[in-house]
């Protein structure tokens, strides 16, 4: 259960704070919502309390789970073992799509990585950009919340892990 100040993530959408918990009558039924604004936006989101967790609202991540990501992002692939690079494009686009909605903080990581060793070797469709800055700023956000960082300094981590 978040509490109003909270933050937390919200699939797709990224970092997000608890503005309120409303209780709205939908349909004859009375349900707790929590009111989420997205950090850095006009975006606000209702989510049911007690349909929280099925759609992906999680706690921000811990340290521990940071040095994962930047375990992730530093794995080099083979290009033996990469195959995303012969898919079409828009089949990667979807399979990193899927990934992004996911709210698996991890599989952005993934994402971001595949994309920018993706780009060393052809250019990207506009797509795929769009899909590799989504991921990053998904990633910046969340993990300068989680380290009480800026992001320009957790930019320059992930863009030296990146290589």
């Amino acid at each position: 259960m978040f509490k109003v100040g909270n933050k937390a993530v919200y699939p797709a959408h990224g970092v997000v704070q608890v503005k309120a918990v409303e209780s709205k009558e939908i349909c004859g039924t009375k349900r707790n919502f929590y009111i989420l604004q997205v950090v850095d936006s006009d975006v606000t989101v209702m989510v049911p309390t007690d349909n929280a967790e099925i759609v992906g609202l999680r706690p921000v991540i811990t340290k521990r789970q940071i040095t994962k990501i930047y375990d992730i992002l530093k794995t080099k692939i083979r290009n033996s073992n990469h195959q995303n690079g012969s898919q079409s494009w828009n089949k990667r686009y979807r399979e990193y799509s899927d990934k992004l909605k996911s709210g698996d903080i991890f599989e952005v990581a993934v994402v971001l990585r595949d994309i920018n060793h993706l780009q060393r070797d052809k250019d990207l469709s506009f797509g795929e950009k769009r899909i590799m800055d989504s991921a990053r700023t998904l990633l910046i956000k969340e993990i300068s919340i989680a380290k009480n960082l800026g992001e320009d300094s957790v930019t320059k981590e992930i863009e030296k892990l990146l290589g």
